[in-house]
């Protein structure tokens, strides 16, 4: 383990580097050694959003800096995870560099895979398989809770459409009509001291045990 003198001192720092000053935070910092999974879990969101935002300002130089930070969100739970005894970061990389190999057959085995809806086929058969996920309600089931209102309920109805027994409304929409139609039912919801977020929360776990 390098001292903190030598940490300080580094022209360019690596991976490696960013592990050390953790651990050095851990022991060393009051705030750093209080934290929990639990306790940083909103700091995780928020960076990957302000990712976003500078993906969306087509920012590079600032979305170097927030992809840095996002990092810095992934070691940390890391650190925290190895100190319980339950995982490293080692084995995080482990595990996503062995789930790419299986998700992509066609780069790695014998599949043949022309197309990206080819790719995105065998990807959720295979994602299916992994997970033990036999029927369409299991994969609707699986999908995060943690997700914002609006991204769960799109990515239920999404998965539940796959099924023979469930069909969407068949409703003309375009792009900007759409937004104006969820924008005058969020207003509608604050008039009514909805939070609309909670509303869409919560049907969407009524649909899920509907669909099941």
């Amino acid at each position: 383990m390098m001292t903190t003198e030598q940490i300080k001192n580094k022209d360019i720092y690596t991976m490696d580097d960013l592990c050390e000053i953790m651990k050095y935070l851990r022991v060393g910092c009051p705030w750093d050694k209080e934290q929990t999974h639990e306790s940083i879990r909103t700091c995780f969101i928020e960076e990957v959003y302000e990712v976003c935002d500078a993906i969306d300002k087509k920012d590079p130089e600032l979305m170097c800096e927030e992809l840095g930070d996002v990092l810095l969100q992934v070691v940390f739970h890391a650190q925290m995870a190895e100190e319980d005894g339950e995982f490293t970061l080692g084995d995080a990389v482990d595990g996503i560099c062995r789930k790419l190999i299986i998700r992509h057959p066609h780069v790695f085995g014998d599949v043949k895979a022309d197309t990206s809806g080819e790719v995105l086929y065998n990807w959720d058969k295979i994602k299916a398989d992994t997970k033990g996920q036999k029927t369409v309600a299991d994969t609707v089931r699986d999908v995060p809770k943690a997700l914002p209102g609006l991204m769960r309920a799109q990515k239920t109805a999404k998965r539940a459409a796959k099924g023979d027994s469930y069909t969407l409304e068949d409703r003309e929409l375009d792009f900007d009509s759409l937004g104006e139609e969820l924008f005058k039912l969020c207003s509608a919801a604050q008039r009514a001291g909805i939070d609309a977020e909670e509303a869409l929360t919560r049907y969407c776990d009524r649909f899920i045990a509907d669909f099941e």
